[in-house]
This record gives C-alpha cells, sequence and structure tokens, in this order.
C-alpha cells in the first residue's frame, strides 16, 4: 500500500515535466514545488481523516456524495474517472513514443496498443496482479530517485569523481528567481499536478486487509516523500546545472546524469521513464475501474458494472477505462493535433476541481463527526478548521491562477466543459434514474480483510 501511493506521486512529470518548471520560474522552481507539495500533504490529510473514521468503497466520490450532495457527488465521481481513462489514452501514447527509441521501425500504434493490452490484461486478472506490478514499478522509481539523490549530494559536496562541488548554480545565472516571485507563484499550478494521484492510496484500501491502518501508515509518510523525493530532487537538478541550459528543459534529470559522466545517460532515463509511465498507465487502469464500480452503487452509472469476476474484479469497468484509451491510440496516429491535444487539455483541471471537492467535504463531514460520532476520529486534520479552511481558500487560488495564465487557460476552460457536461448528466440520471437527487444515500462500508469479491451478490 506504501508503494502504491509511492507510484501514484511519482510519475514521468517528475522526470520530464519538472524541466518545464525549472524553465519558467529559474532555481526558485524549489519553491513552487515546495508549496505545490505542502497544499498536496493538505488533501491528503484531510483524506485521510475522513477514510479512517469512514472506510467506504469509492472513498471521496462517497464522502462527496454525503456532505456535499448527490449532485457534487456524482460530478466528482465522474470527473476522477474521466480524469484517469484520460491518463490511460495519455501514458499508453507516451510509452509507445519511448519504446519507439529502440524499435522505430514499428509504427506508434502497434506499440502503443501493445502496452494497453497487456496492462488491461494484468488488471483483469485481480487486484493483487495490479498490486504486484504497481509494487515493481513504484521500487524501480523509488531506487532510481534513491540513486539520484545520493550521488547529487556526493557531487555537490565534492566527493564525486571530478566535482567542484558549491551551490553557485542556484545564483549565478539571473539570481533564485530569476523570472520574478509572480513565476514562482505561477509555477504552483502545474507542479500541483505532478503530485495528483497520491490519494489512489484510499481507493485501494478498500480491497487491502486493514484499510484503516494502511491509509494512516501511507499518509503519515507522504510528508517525507514530497520534500525528499520532488523538492530534494528538484534542488539537486537546479543545483548542479544551470537552470536555462536548454538541456534542463528538455530532460533535467538525464542533463544531471551527463555533468556526472554516468554512462548510457539517455538509455537509463528512457528506462526510468518507461517504468514511470508503465507505473502510470497500470494505476490509471485500475482506479478508473474502481470509480465505475463504485458510481454504480448509488444509481450513478449503468448496473452492468457491477458485475465482478471470480477472482472480484470489475472486468466491464476495466475495458470502459480502456475505450478512450483505444480512441487516443488512433487518434494520436491519425490527428495528433486536433482530437488528441482536446482531449489533453480537457481533463487539466479536473484533479484540482475533485481536489477542492475534497477539502471542502471533510469540512462537513468533520463537524458531523464532532457532534455525532467523536471516537472515530482517531486521524485528524490538523489545526481545524483554520487549515481547512486555509487549503480550501489555496485550493481556489490555484483553479483561480490557472483561468487566468495564458498558459493553462485553454485548459482550465476545457476543463470546465467537460464539469458542464457531467452536471448535465446528472440532470439526465435524476430525472430519469433512481436514487432522487437530495436523497442522501449511505456509503457502503469497508470492514477490515473485507475485499470486492465480497461484495459480489
Amino acid at each position: 500500500m506504501n508503494l502504491i501511493a509511492l507510484g501514484g506521486v511519482i510519475g514521468a512529470g517528475l522526470f520530464v515535466g519538472s524541466g518545464v518548471v525549472i524553465q519558467s520560474a529559474g532555481p526558485a522552481a524549489v519553491v513552487s514545488f515546495l508549496i505545490a507539495g505542502l497544499i498536496t500533504v493538505l488533501i491528503m490529510r484531510m483524506l485521510a481523516e475522513m477514510t479512517i473514521a469512514k472506510p467506504a468503497l469509492g472513498s471521496f466520490y462517497v464522502y462527496a456524495r454525503e456532505a456535499l450532495g448527490n449532485r457534487a457527488g456524482f460530478a466528482v465521481g465522474w470527473m476522477y474517472w474521466y480524469f484517469f481513462v484520460i491518463v490511460v489514452a495519455v501514458e499508453a501514447v507516451a510509452g509507445g513514443r519511448i519504446l519507439q527509441l529502440w524499435v522505430p521501425d514499428v509504427p506508434l500504434w502497434v506499440l502503443s496498443l501493445g502496452l494497453l493490452l497487456l496492462l488491461t490484461g494484468t488488471n483483469m486478472v485481480s487486484a493483487r496482479s495490479y498490486g504486484e506490478f504497481e509494487y515493481w514499478f513504484s521500487s524501480i522509481k523509488v531506487v532510481a530517485i534513491v540513486v539520484f539523490l545520493a550521488v547529487g549530494a556526493l557531487y555537490l559536496f565534492g566527493f564525486w569523481p571530478g566535482a567542484h562541488g558549491g551551490v553557485t548554480n542556484l545564483v549565478s545565472h539571473g539570481g533564485f528567481a530569476p523570472l520574478g516571485i509572480g513565476a514562482v507563484l505561477a509555477a504552483v499550478v502545474p507542479c500541483i499536478g505532478f503530485y495528483t494521484g497520491a490519494e489512489i492510496v484510499t481507493i485501494a484500501a478498500a480491497e487491502s486487509a486493514e484499510p484503516k491502518k494502511a491509509v494512516a501508515k501511507a499518509m503519515r509518510s507522504i510528508i517525507l516523500r514530497v520534500v525528499l523525493f520532488y523538492v530534494g530532487s528538484v534542488f539537486l537538478v537546479v543545483a548542479i546545472k544551470s537552470w536555462d541550459d536548454p538541456a534542463t528543459a528538455v530532460s533535467p534529470y538525464a542533463a544531471v546524469l551527463e555533468v556526472l559522466g554516468i554512462p548510457a545517460v539517455a538509455t537509463i532515463m528512457n528506462a526510468i521513464v518507461l517504468t514511470a509511465v508503465l507505473s502510470c498507465l497500470n494505476s490509471a487502469l485500475y482506479t478508473s475501474s474502481r470509480m465505475l464500480f463504485a458510481l454504480t452503487g448509488n444509481g450513478d452509472a449503468p448496473k452492468a458494472f457491477t458485475r465482478l469476476s471470480r477472482s472480484g474484479v470489475p472486468r466491464r469497468a476495466i475495458l470502459a477505462g480502456t475505450v478512450i484509451g483505444y480512441v487516443s491510440v488512433i487518434a494520436a496516429y491519425t490527428s495528433p493535433n486536433l482530437i488528441f491535444q482536446f482531449l489533453v487539455n480537457s481533463y487539466g483541471a479536473v484533479a484540482l476541481f475533485v481536489y477542492l471537492s475534497i477539502a471542502l467535504a471533510q469540512v462537513r463531514l468533520r463537524r458531523r463527526l464532532e457532534r455525532e460520532d467523536p471516537g472515530k476520529l482517531t486521524f485528524k486534520m490538523w489545526l481545524f478548521p483554520w487549515l481547512s479552511y486555509a487549503t480550501i481558500a489555496l485550493m481556489a487560488g490555484v483553479i483561480l491562477a490557472m483561468a487566468l495564465l495564458p498558459s493553462t487557460r485553454s485548459q482550465f476552460w476545457l476543463s470546465a466543459v467537460t464539469l458542464t457536461l457531467i452536471l448535465v448528466g446528472f440532470e439526465f440520471r435524476r430525472r430519469r434514474g433512481k436514487p432522487v437527487a437530495g436523497v442522501p444515500v449511505e456509503p457502503v462500508p469497508v470492514e477490515p480483510g473485507r475485499d470486492a469479491a465480497a461484495l459480489r451478490d
């Protein structure tokens, strides 16, 4: 469970996308990642409080429904599902492009389709097979980051062969924040996107033997992971390699490894990034299927997706999550600059909408639990309610910044279109289906040792 949480946080965005942030903020990108990390930690703490107090299949979808109403729950569940089916598509294409570096004669769509079929197959077997694959994917990523941190520290302290040591690169190319404080704050927006995925552990907990213990343990260590892996490694990048070097923008970690004189840098980084991509693809298939399965429990999705295999896997829900992936593989081949680009932009702010909903739900549920059953609050949000309110304000500020910044404005508005369509879907379901909006539906509790297979009946 700890490695699933790790795998959710450490994605290809860290190894490649962080270069874009460094180019836009300079060495002060470290501050951008730290601010985004703190916001993520606060959101995860709020979510962990709810998960440990009231474990439920569907996690924050159930909490949003209970605290904010049926409409909000419907929107959160379907937004999160949509977010991860697009991740399936994006990662399948990204993985295919990396494989093409080694087998250039094989068409991109064939490689992407192969990866999609491979990981769909593993997810169709059992939740354990997903966990096993994610265990090894996450282990490779963690080892890669730890080794990078170790050799980078040796270089800075002058113990690496040929190293001069020191951190002069932090200020010698226009200063620590050469593009201004505004650029540093603006860079927080994409940084939060890199952290998205830590919440997967609360969904996977429903199929673990001890969900409360698993979530508490994973969330207690998230602060160390955020600070050490993201902030620490980005600090090493800008301290060892000048932030304005073109190589830093393309692949910051590969650029540092070249400075260190590591042989076969390109091959090593491509292998690590491919692992990160496969991990994200694996997690996205799992998460989208479980969220769709949870949506069926309240009539927010067709009952057909409730059916489970003998091993307790919602196979129909898994296949539903791959449909957009297959369409995207075709789109990346036939229309990479139109259809595929639209899909990528249409989910940019969706995760932020979900995170804001988590924060709002926590405030309401915490008040309710304090009145009705305070004994369940064994893992609490810090400094409630003021830190919860501050987190809500920070998330609202990030979303507003995304709407105003030229670089993210199109993603915000296309994501707003996605949200609008989902709300239209809710109105359609409300008029035709059950239960009726406004009537709260009790979440399905998760008992220790109870997995999805036990819910087949």
